[in-house]
C-alpha cells in the first residue's frame, strides 16, 4: 500500500481542522518516525514549483494550504475577506494568550475597563474558550486560546508568540497589532 498517498488523502479528508502527529501514526498504524519520513516525502513533492498546495504545521496540527505565492488568483476566485478585530478584542487576546487560563475579572484589572462583552464576542467567534473554574470565591470562568486562534495568527503554538518588550518609556509593545499588519 502507498502510505504517501493515504496520508495525502488524510490531510485532505481533514480539510482546516487538519491532523497531529499522533493521528497520523494512529490511522495509518506506522511509528512517529516513519510517520515524519512520510510527511517529509509528502512535504518535498509540494515543494516542486508546479503544486499549488503545501503543507503546514499550523496549531499543532498538519494541514494542507495553499502558496502564500499563488494568494492573488486564489482571491479573486474566493473574494475572502480576513477577520477584523477591534482594538480591545486584540488587547484581549493578548491578555489571554499571554497568561492563560485567566479569569474575566484578571483581564479587566490588566486592561482597566469591563471585557466582558469583547470575551463574549472572542468565545463565539471560537478564539477563546473556558478551560475550566477557578478556585476563587465564586469559581468563575477560566479562559485560554483555542486552536482557531493559533490558525487564525499563524502560529504552530503559543510558544511562537513574541516575547513581551518594555520600551525605554515603560511602555509594552502593541504585538499583535504589530503581527496583524506585518
Amino acid at each position: 500500500m502507498n502510505l504517501v498517498g493515504v496520508l495525502e488523502g488524510l490531510l485532505f479528508v481533514v480539510g482546516d481542522e487538519g491532523v497531529s502527529l499522533q493521528e497520523i501514526c494512529d490511522n495509518l498504524k506506522v511509528t512517529e518516525e516513519k510517520a515524519k519520513e512520510l510527511l517529509t516525502i509528502l512535504k518535498k513533492e509540494y515543494e516542486k514549483e508546479e503544486r499549488g498546495i503545501k503543507i503546514s504545521f499550523i496549531g499543532e496540527r498538519f494541514k494542507l494550504t495553499t502558496k502564500k505565492e499563488h494568494k492573488e488568483f486564489y482571491q479573486n476566485l474566493v473574494k475572502e475577506k480576513e477577520m477584523e478585530f477591534t482594538q480591545a478584542q486584540l488587547e484581549v487576546l493578548a491578555i489571554i494568550a499571554y497568561n492563560e487560563p485567566i479569569t474575566r475579572v484578571e483581564v479587566d484589572e490588566i486592561r482597566g475597563i469591563s471585557s466582558a462583552y469583547v470575551i463574549k464576542r472572542l468565545v463565539s467567534r471560537d478564539l477563546i474558550k473556558v478551560a475550566g473554574k477557578s478556585d476563587l470565591p465564586g469559581h468563575p470562568n477560566l479562559f485560554k486560546t483555542t486552536r482557531e486562534f493559533l490558525d487564525c495568527f499563524g502560529l504552530a503554538s503559543l510558544n511562537d508568540l513574541p516575547d513581551i518588550t518594555v520600551s525605554k518609556k515603560g511602555e509594552e509593545e502593541d504585538l499583535f497589532q504589530k503581527k496583524v499588519l506585518n
